[in-house]
């Protein structure tokens, strides 16, 4: 199998978002906030802890603790963005995917938890609700109301297409976050996907150009992702029945990578982002709508951390956070890790 002819291509369009970021919401130079969510083996998000309670490691070295909030999640200022992807789903299961949708939006009488806003990515672009709204009725109107034609990349296209997809979801995640970074409070993305394609392997080989470019987007991407304040959530509407064998591929790439020579397109895979970011990668059965009420029930209780991080001793370095919580039978889960720069 050859590298996909206009695969350089779909990195040189991603390569401008380093770029892109918006100055204007950059945090105080060194400071590192986190969203934890502590649940036990099975249940609810667990409340009622203290700052005593938690440790931060970076590189597995303890970190100070500068500022800690528990947070009551229906109280917290949380928007929400249930995304719809017809560029890496088909046209039989977006229909599918809206019945799923329509059940979980007008669950609870239509009324939800916080505050939602509707996007519908497809190869001509992504359609973003302007206003959020708490009224699911109202959402599910609006789904309705949307026509979501058959895509337009073929199997022809590219390496199967699956450059044109890559490079349009990551674009399309990219914007979505741009806009995110404008508003205030925690932001949490829905993406209802399978993925995109990883296009990683050994039979996939990247030239020295390439990799560096590649770097600088993970770079870029997770930088972006936290200090727009985003938690990313992966819902995979085939299900574990249709998604045998790649189903838990992206595990691969979960550790972050330091240096150009060690990344892969496998690094930006939609689940990666989502576990690194502090949200699930949800795949087991085609149950939509549970796994989007899993979502939101992560949402109902956590703590926001802060930590002043240690000096970079070279740009772009790649530090690996760990929480631990002194409570037997607890695990913290938020971002994985974060770059910072000298």
């Amino acid at each position: 199998m050859q590298r996909p002819t206009r695969f350089a291509i779909v990195l040189l369009s991603l390569a401008v978002w380093v770029a892109a970021a918006p100055a204007q919401q950059t945090p105080p130079p060194n400071r590192i906030t986190l969203d934890v969510v502590v649940t036990p083996k099975s249940g609810a998000p667990v409340s009622g802890l203290g700052q005593q309670d938690f440790t931060i490691l970076v590189n597995k070295a303890a970190q100070p603790i500068v500022t800690f909030n528990a947070i009551s999640g229906r109280q917290a200022p949380i928007e929400v963005v249930l995304l719809v992807d017809a560029v890496n789903t088909n046209f039989t299961n977006i229909s599918y995917e809206r019945q799923q949708i329509d059940k979980f939006l007008r669950a609870d009488g239509g009324r939800l938890p916080y505050p939602t806003s509707l996007a519908i990515f497809t190869d001509t672009g992504t359609q973003v609700q302007q206003q959020s709204t708490r009224d699911g009725n109202e959402l599910s109107a609006a789904l309705d109301q949307t026509t979501i034609g058959l895509r337009d990349i073929r199997r022809s296209a590219g390496f199967w297409g699956a450059d044109d997809r890559i490079g349009l979801s990551l674009n399309a995640l990219q914007s979505l976050a741009a806009r995110e970074s404008t508003r205030p409070g925690r932001k949490i993305i829905l993406w209802i996907s399978p993925g995109w394609p990883y296009l990683s392997g050994p039979e996939v080989q990247l030239d020295g150009k390439e990799e560096q470019q590649l770097f600088a987007q993970v770079v870029a991407l997770s930088t972006q992702l936290r200090r727009a304040g985003i938690t990313l959530y992966s819902v995979d509407p085939l299900g574990s029945g249709q998604n045998v064998g790649p189903e838990y591929y992206y595990e691969e790439f979960l550790k972050g990578v330091a240096k150009p020579n060690q990344v892969q397109l496998g690094n930006l895979a939609l689940q990666v982002l989502a576990v690194q970011s502090g949200g699930l990668a949800l795949s087991s059965g085609n149950d939509i709508a549970a796994h989007l009420q899993q979502c939101i029930v992560d949402l109902e209780s956590y703590y926001e951390i802060s930590f002043d991080a240690p000096p970079a001793d070279r740009p772009n370095e790649n530090h690996q956070l760990e929480i631990k919580v002194d409570k037997p039978g607890l695990t913290a889960h938020t971002r994985t890790g974060y770059y910072s720069e000298p």
